[in-house]
């Protein structure tokens, strides 16, 4: 009998497995030797103790996602962060500092999570806070970056080696002007181009739409980030943010479509890693929101399920990591059968928001 897909043991063991491929890669590379090394070490102590909460009855994901910043310099279209009015251009006020920041990563790191995803709005305005992330060698901390700002960061990136890069890309050089604005794509494959030369792990995500499935999980989209280097690919679909985007989503037979490609890709491809969100979650009894398997900080400090469901009961500022994941939206939510539910777009509590809402205005 073949052994059920385990999408967290492959959330953590996939990172390792980037770098212990990109170290045979670029074995010429001491940095990365002695960084890879480290990071085990860390990643093994990180399972135990969450796994000694566990015995508690305390779920610490290994996950979390903090939205540093609600700035960005961009106007993607169909942005979900813009349309929940998390994003601007403006500089936002009661943004977490980077002194705020910096107690979540230390508090995260001594919880046992051990990968944080910085996102934003365009998370490397946020330098400080960067250079914060830089101290925790301890955390993995992917950046989904609009690629834009990256020559600023090469050569940080190249000394702290736990910053990983996630350039967004919509496909080919149409699909991605089209929606994040004439010349990304150019400066986007000059930038991976560059990391490749330099030995600089990176990978990219890419919102799958109905429009550019196709195109996403083609041989030769697969092929170009393959031979440019990359080393994670995040399929990332597409959440309709009103009524006139509902077109825009998979169908439940794109959706199965996906999932089998990357179950293909995944063979094909033992080097990089794939991942598909909310898609994952078919095979992994649910939605992994809410601490299940990740949880979201947005900008403020809001604890939130995840970041297409923007919705809050607890402020970091005001109390620890560890409370916020155990807040009572965060218990409800895992306990309840919403995050199990049948749903037909990219995202169950995005589709359910009344009754998430609902949830959090129980008395």
């Amino acid at each position: 009998m073949e052994k059920e897909f385990d999408i967290q043991e492959y959330l953590a063991n996939g990172a390792e497995n980037i770098i212990k491929n990109a170290i045979s890669a670029t074995l010429k590379n001491p940095k990365e030797t002695l960084f890879l090394a480290k990071f085990m070490k860390h990643s093994r102590k990180a399972s135990k103790i969450r796994k000694q909460y566990g015995k508690n009855d305390i779920n610490i994901p290994a996950f979390l996602i903090a939205s540093i910043t609600s700035r960005c310099n961009l106007h993607c279209a169909g942005c979900y962060s813009r349309a929940n009015d998390n994003c601007s251009d403006d500089a936002a006020y009661n943004q977490l500092s980077d002194d705020d920041w910096e107690d979540i990563f230390k508090q995260s790191r001594d919880l046992g999570i051990n990968f944080i995803v910085l996102a934003g709005g365009e998370p490397l305005i946020r330098k400080d806070v960067i250079l914060k992330a830089c101290e925790y060698p301890e955390i993995l901390f992917p950046v989904f970056t609009n690629g834009t700002m990256l020559d600023e960061y090469y050569d940080l990136i190249d000394e702290k080696r736990n910053i990983i890069p996630i350039v967004s890309i919509e496909g080919d050089e149409t699909l991605t002007d089209s929606r994040r604005g004439a010349g990304v794509y150019n400066q986007l494959i000059e930038s991976m181009n560059y990391m490749n030369d330099n030995n600089l792990i990176f990978g990219a995500s890419i919102t799958i739409t109905n429009e550019n499935i196709s195109y996403a999980l083609s041989d030769e989209f697969i092929t170009k980030l393959y031979d440019l280097g990359c080393k994670v690919l995040f399929f990332i679909e597409y959440v309709p943010v009103d009524i006139n985007a509902q077109d825009l989503a998979l169908t439940d037979n794109q959706r199965d479509y996906l999932l089998d490609e990357i179950i293909d890709l995944r063979k094909r491809y033992e080097e990089m890693l794939f991942m598909s969100f909310p898609g994952d979650e078919k095979e992994s009894g649910g939605c992994l929101a809410a601490g299940r398997g990740f949880f979201h900080i947005n900008s403020h400090g809001g604890a939130e399920p995840c970041p297409a469901s923007p919705y809050s009961d607890i402020n970091v500022k005001e109390t620890s990591v560890l409370e916020a994941l155990e807040s009572d939206l965060f218990r409800t939510l895992r306990s309840s059968e919403l995050l199990m539910s049948h749903h037909e777009g990219g995202c169950v509590l995005f589709e359910h928001e009344k009754e998430v809402q609902k949830l959090l205005n129980k008395e």
